[in-house]
């Protein structure tokens, strides 16, 4: 299985909090990380996407063929969202979401504890498990400020 955490872009301040969209910034950044992604994601994958706007925009930029997903909301745990995308059955997920979520996944999933990583605005960790791995490997962990 691949696995991409995908954290929403740069987004205005405010509230409602679910209301937030993209900055100019932010539509920048997700853009970036859709081309780079597309170069290499395979021919199927599946994009779910947390329902805030800002989720949604970002995901957007990737594919219109999204699946909208309660369990990535800004209110979710790791634990939520790693059922959600189905960890670990097979096939390729790309999964929109928020922090402190995206980086206690990626913890979580890579050593086997929660820890509070920071993922930054608009970044992807890349996590693969192939065969009888126990533990995924690191494929990549990028922010659109390095592409």
């Amino acid at each position: 299985m691949e696995l991409i955490l995908w954290r929403h872009a740069d987004a205005e301040l405010g509230r409602p909090d679910g209301e937030r969209r993209l900055t100019e910034k932010g539509l920048k950044q997700a853009a970036r990380m859709a081309k780079w992604l597309a170069a290499r994601l395979p021919e199927e994958y599946v994009v779910m996407a947390s329902p805030a706007v800002r989720a949604q925009q970002t995901a957007r930029a990737l594919s219109e063929d999204l699946k909208t997903v309660p369990d990535l909301d800004t209110s979710a745990s790791a634990k939520d969202l790693i059922r959600a995308c189905g960890w670990p059955r097979g096939g390729t997920v790309v999964a929109v979401g928020h922090q402190p979520t995206m980086g206690e996944v990626a913890s979580q999933l890579i050593t086997g504890s929660s820890a509070a990583w920071a993922v930054k605005k608009g970044a992807i960790v890349w996590l693969s498990l192939q065969g009888a791995e126990a533990r995924p490997r690191l494929k990549a962990w990028i922010s659109p400020d390095l592409l």
